[in-house]
């Protein structure tokens, strides 16, 4: 909870249910903010900062520049590959995006420990990537993934199939595959479900039609629930309150994606990365205000928000 006190007006803005404001009601998306994985990742990375003050970071821990700084002031440094395959005898973090092989044979090499962050859920996919992998390729099939190609979590699930895995982006573009072999399909887990049901029931068709029957064909469903339930109390949220503040950084995917389903939920919404993007002219006349923000975006980072809305 945070509270302000004006010279004329007292401010009262809670993250739960309930909210009370005299003149403005604000409240901050309670399923805005990480999800479990990257909140995993990061008290992890606390935690070793706590002991050994400094840690490197195999590539950005969160797509978040503010949240980033905040934990290089700690001692986090980011480091990218070129980087890591020159270090010896040092401590690495692995974010929640999950690693390919390569990586820790890597480590073992160099005698690198790695604080592995990967996000449960992500370790639980690559495991089944694998197995069916292995079943490919005795049957002569192709493992598919559903993903964005240069997404660290693909890269990671690629690793896992020798760099066998065909790779389906958001377009749907599945050409470049074989309708007459077997498929195991599998998704990126923050891919959006409609494109992969979109996609899975095109590529089922597809091969129907060149078999003239059923085809061996298994769709595994592994976009994060997390993920899925976004969506609808997004639009759930946007739609309660005369204006939606989003707050993302200016190149995540996910942010500028989700602040799509605000805008078009509510017209009044305003994609920010911080509180010097804000603008007094938004609020004029309004009374119910919603923040949210980006599966990147702080849940400190949105209460800064709330606060710089009410020194406005």
């Amino acid at each position: 909870m945070i509270i302000w006190t004006g010279a004329s007006n007292i401010f009262v803005i809670l993250t739960g249910e309930n909210y009370l404001n005299l003149k403005m009601n604000i409240r901050i998306d309670p399923y805005a903010g990480f999800c479990p994985g990257v909140v995993r990742a990061i008290q992890i990375a606390e935690q070793e900062l706590r002991k050994h003050k400094q840690l490197f970071c195999l590539g950005e821990i969160v797509h978040n520049q503010l949240e980033v700084e905040r934990l290089e002031k700690l001692g986090l440094k980011t480091i990218l590959y070129d980087d890591f395959r020159d270090l010896k005898d040092t401590r690495v973090l692995l974010r929640s995006h999950g690693e390919p092989p390569e990586t820790y044979r890597i480590a073992k090499k160099n005698n690198v420990k790695l604080i592995d962050a990967t996000c449960p859920v992500v370790l639980k996919l690559q495991k089944k990537v694998k197995r069916n992998t292995e079943e490919m390729k005795m049957r002569n099939g192709q493992l598919v993934i559903f993903g964005k190609k240069d997404h660290p979590e693909v890269k990671g699930l690629v690793g896992q199939t020798g760099n066998t895995a065909k790779i389906i982006g958001p377009d749907g573009n599945f050409k470049h595959l074989d309708p007459a072999r077997p498929v195991r399909l599998f998704a990126q887990t923050t891919m959006q479900s409609d494109g992969y049901k979109s996609l899975r029931e095109k590529l089922k068709k597809k091969m129907q039609e060149h078999l003239s029957g059923q085809p061996d064909f298994v769709a595994h469903h592994t976009i994060c629930k997390q993920v899925e339930k976004r969506i609808p109390k997004l639009k759930e949220f946007a739609s309660a309150f005369e204006v939606i503040i989003f707050v993302s950084g200016k190149n995540s995917s996910n942010g500028k994606y989700l602040y799509s389903i605000c805008k078009n939920t509510n017209p009044d919404s305003y994609f920010i990365s911080d509180r010097e993007d804000l603008d007094i002219k938004w609020f004029k006349d309004k009374s119910k205000v919603g923040i949210s923000g980006a599966t990147s975006t702080p849940f400190w980072l949105l209460e800064d928000i709330a606060q710089a809305i009410n020194e406005l």
